[in-house]
């Protein structure tokens, strides 16, 4: 049987403010299993961002304990938890933070090259993403030539080039006007199912978290629905 991508165990932080402490996430349990697509949703303010950025390795929790891709973190140095955010979490954010003296290939080239996929390869899967996303025409376009949809669906192709176990999303399509955003959804769901990612969106947007496979509240600093 399949192990959990993503194991999230009482995970808490909190924040040194001027006037005390603030608690923003109380103890968060959870798992993703491989391929298996979680929404996330909760009002502004109430620590999706926050548990995102855990998970991905790019914040420490207060307490608690993760575990990705079978590995857990807690003992990693600062190298081994770089090593394993490249190798086995991708990142969709809002905005789609491409490198704008890098055309479209290029983009999605990169993260393959810094994780040491040769070059042929990593060319290869590059195209074949870009065209699986409707980009295949536009590869050597920078960012600043592309539509902010056309934008996204590169971002949405670069977090996935390097087959990673767990795929963070961030409001991918908060940035679109609807009808994109439709389009960029559907493809990011199409995508990520065919690659068998274990992912977690978190979203405003209740008629996007409902097509997921399962939805998680976040209120009170406290997960429901894991």
């Amino acid at each position: 049987m399949s192990e959990p991508n993503l194991i999230l165990r009482d995970i808490r932080r909190a924040f040194l403010q001027p006037d005390g402490e603030l608690e923003v996430l109380r103890g968060c349990s959870a798992q993703i299993m491989p391929g298996e697509l979680v929404a996330m949703v909760g009002m502004s303010g109430s620590g999706k961002s926050t548990l995102l950025q855990i998970c991905g390795l790019l914040d420490n929790p207060t307490s608690g304990t993760l575990e990705i891709g079978g590995h857990g973190v807690e003992s990693l140095s600062d190298r081994e938890r770089t090593r394993l955010r490249r190798g086995t979490v991708g990142f969709v954010y809002q905005f789609h933070h491409l490198l704008p003296e890098f055309t479209a290939l290029e983009n999605v080239i990169l993260p393959q090259s810094v994780a040491g996929v040769p070059a042929v390869a990593a060319r290869a899967r590059a195209r074949m993403l870009l065209d699986r996303v409707g980009l295949g025409h536009r590869l050597d376009h920078r960012p600043g030539k592309l539509s902010g949809g056309e934008k996204q669906r590169v971002a949405v192709a670069r977090a996935i080039a390097n087959r990673p176990a767990l795929l963070l999303a961030d409001e991918p399509t908060g940035n679109l006007d609807p009808e994109t955003a439709e389009q960029v959804f559907s493809l990011f769901v199409e995508l990520t199912r065919e690659e068998q990612l274990s992912v977690l969106m978190a979203t405003h947007n209740e008629a996007l978290a409902a097509r997921m496979d399962r939805v998680m509240r976040l209120e009170h600093g406290r997960l429901s629905g894991s």
